[in-house]
């Protein structure tokens, strides 16, 4: 994993940065970041890509924020209508002007805040033909940043189909579950009204700068980055143009995404040579102490806040408009996903939840999206020592608001991080883990490398084997053959390991690892913690569990209130609709068996219906 350090020597060894300040505006949240000591004369508003690419770019656009604090320039992020942490939109017929609109509304926001009436835009992809579109409306706009414009909308749709199939083809998904109809990445759908705006843009037809000074950071290869300068250049405007080096790499994967921290230094120095040395207004920034205003929907109020020491990380609480009925669900992170999840489904599922009478608290983790790392600690945070002192520092929160009891859920590392959580606090009453890799992490083992090789079952394996494209890959050298063979000699270890003891004794780093999870899981036991595991039919992370509990799950018939269900034709990311109902039942199930204060009637009578049904009616393999 990249990492996290600044684009510009900073902050003292030791400080804990605290999370940007959320605010919300215009049926939206945004994150404002105000100036260390401001000592420019404007201030940033950054326009997001779309999509995969926003999920990407989440983390960057955090460092650049805090950087720019640093420098004495404040800033302002925020998620267009109907996307991230923002209330759904329910007519789009407005097309793009929807998010345009929310831009401008952002605009007014950060002036309020930063007390600058001058603005410079940092737009990236989508992003950028946004900022053009608002920049006349504006009128204050001193520049604007161009990072991987996004120039032909018809160009762009068409690289966004290429993309969204790659991303399918490396999450496994067959054909009859790959979203075909309309633009879609990732799980996220562009509404039509918007994309058949997109598909008109055309930055190159421009006849007038859209601002007086522009920064164009070109991607490697792409020519048509270097054009848009030029023009820009014969519209009056003065341009600086960077190589966006960073680019690939930034966008490949959120899990393995590496910060372009060069990148972001050339827009930081770009930025502060047009903000000027001239000491802005006072602000009427909001105080360090103040909650946003709730979002409120249908059926539930969501509360943008701050959490942990120092006020380190940013989340969102969601709560019921009507009666609580269930426990607190912490929804957590999955990797270096934002805490809206994947395709926006912790949103959705917080919500339905709320709808349901249950409450939920979703955020980032330390050095997770827009969440500053903890001071001190390293760069890799996944499955790291320490990062379940952050589910500690979450259940403080819901404890404070007066919502326990709580429970947390997780898909991945997710799971493995609120498995770990359950195990390091005693106020969390239940764990749901979905599609877990692992229990237990050696930490001698790297991360990195792990992350980089995502290793399958022994029948995925077996089935990409007999494809023509695999063998091509093998061919032309593009599988990494060495991890490849270390996985599938691990599981075939595990699975010999399970006819007889002789080779936990002659591999002893198994056996290390088979105690520390059959431990973890009789610890939650005796403290009375119910668990439900949630796998996809082939996920790797089920031959894991297998190798520890025995084919089907046997091994847990003497750990009461664990449940096991296996959820037959689905990912990794439980893309179908159907694994994404089996998912949100459940974690209504435990809200209810869990229960919340005063509906003990209700807690005793699922309890004794839950319980009865320690595993689900879904085939093993």
């Amino acid at each position: 994993m990249a990492s996290h350090n600044s684009l510009t020597v900073q902050t003292a060894s030791g400080e804990t940065i605290a999370a940007a300040i959320p605010v919300t505006f215009a049926g939206t949240v945004g994150l404002f970041t105000p100036a260390r000591a401001p000592s420019g004369q404007a201030a940033v508003l950054f326009l997001s890509p779309w999509g995969f690419e926003e999920m990407c770019t989440r983390k960057f656009w955090r460092i650049l924020a805090e950087d720019l604090a640093d420098t004495g320039i404040a800033s302002l992020r925020f998620d267009y209508a109907g996307t991230g942490d923002a209330l759904d939109v329910t007519d789009t017929s407005r097309g793009l002007a929807i998010w345009e609109q929310t831009a401008i509304a952002a605009a007014a926001e950060l002036k309020l805040l930063s007390g600058c009436e001058r603005l410079i835009l940092v737009s990236q992809g989508l992003g950028s033909a946004i900022a053009v579109n608002v920049a006349e409306r504006l009128s204050t706009v001193d520049g604007i940043g161009f990072l991987a414009p996004t120039l032909s909308g018809r160009l762009y749709l068409r690289e966004l189909t290429v993309w969204s199939k790659m991303i399918d083809e490396g999450m496994g998904l067959p054909d009859h579950q790959r979203e075909t109809d309309g633009v879609s990445i990732g799980g996220l759908r562009m509404p039509e009204a918007i994309a058949a705006d997109v598909r008109k843009l055309n930055l190159m037809a421009a006849t007038a700068s859209p601002a007086p000074n522009c920064l164009v950071l070109a991607r490697p290869g792409r020519p048509g980055d270097l054009e848009f300068a030029t023009h820009l250049k014969t519209l009056g405007a003065r341009v600086e143009e960077v190589a966006y080096n960073g680019y690939d790499e930034l966008v490949a994967n959120p899990t393995i995404a590496t910060m372009p921290i060069a990148d972001g230094r050339q827009v930081v120095r770009w930025v502060r040579s047009l903000a000027g040395e001239r000491s802005a207004s006072p602000g009427k920034a909001t105080p360090v102490g103040r909650s946003a205003e709730p979002l409120v929907g249908d059926g539930f109020r969501e509360t943008p806040l701050r959490l942990g020491e120092g006020d380190r990380m940013f989340g969102i609480l969601c709560e019921p408009v009507g009666l609580r009925t269930g426990a607190t669900a912490i929804l957590l992170t999955t990797a270096y996903d934002r805490s809206a999840g994947w395709a926006r489904t912790s949103v959705a599922m917080a919500r339905s939840l709320a709808r349901n009478g249950v409450p939920s608290l979703r955020f980032d983790t330390a050095n997770v999206a827009d969440s500053p790392p903890r001071p001190g600690e390293p760069d890799q945070v996944l499955y790291s020592e320490n990062q379940p002192d952050d589910v500690v520092e979450a259940l403080d929160l819901v404890e404070s608001r007066k919502l326990l009891p709580a429970f947390v859920v997780g898909r991945c590392s997710g799971g493995y991080l609120a498995f770990q959580g359950a195990l390091r606090d005693v106020r969390c009453g239940g764990v749901i883990a979905v599609n877990p890799y692992v229990f237990h992490w050696d930490q001698s083992q790297s991360i990195d490398g792990a992350l980089r090789v995502i290793p399958r079952s022994l029948e995925t394996y077996g089935q990409k084997l007999l494809r023509l494209q695999t063998l091509r890959r093998l061919y032309e050298g593009n599988i990494d053959v060495k991890n490849a063979a270390r996985n599938v000699l691990t599981s075939l270890l595990w699975r010999a390991s399970r006819l007889g003891q002789p080779l936990l004794d002659i591999f002893p780093f198994l056996s290390r690892r088979h105690a520390a999870v059959i431990g973890g899981f009789q610890a939650l036991v005796r403290r009375k913690v119910i668990l439900s595991l949630i796998y996809s039919a082939h996920d790797i992370g089920l031959e894991h569990f297998w190798q520890h509990f025995g084919k089907n799950g046997g091994g847990l018939r003497s750990l009461p209130d664990v449940r096991l269900t296996i959820i037959p034709d689905s990912n990794h990311n439980l893309t179908t609709a159907q694994a994404r109902e089996i998912y949100l039942n459940s974690i209504e199930e435990m809200a209810l068996r869990i229960g919340s204060p005063g509906d003990a009637a209700t807690r005793k009578e699922t309890t004794g219906t839950v319980k009865s049904q320690k595993y689900a009616d879904y085939p093993a393999p």
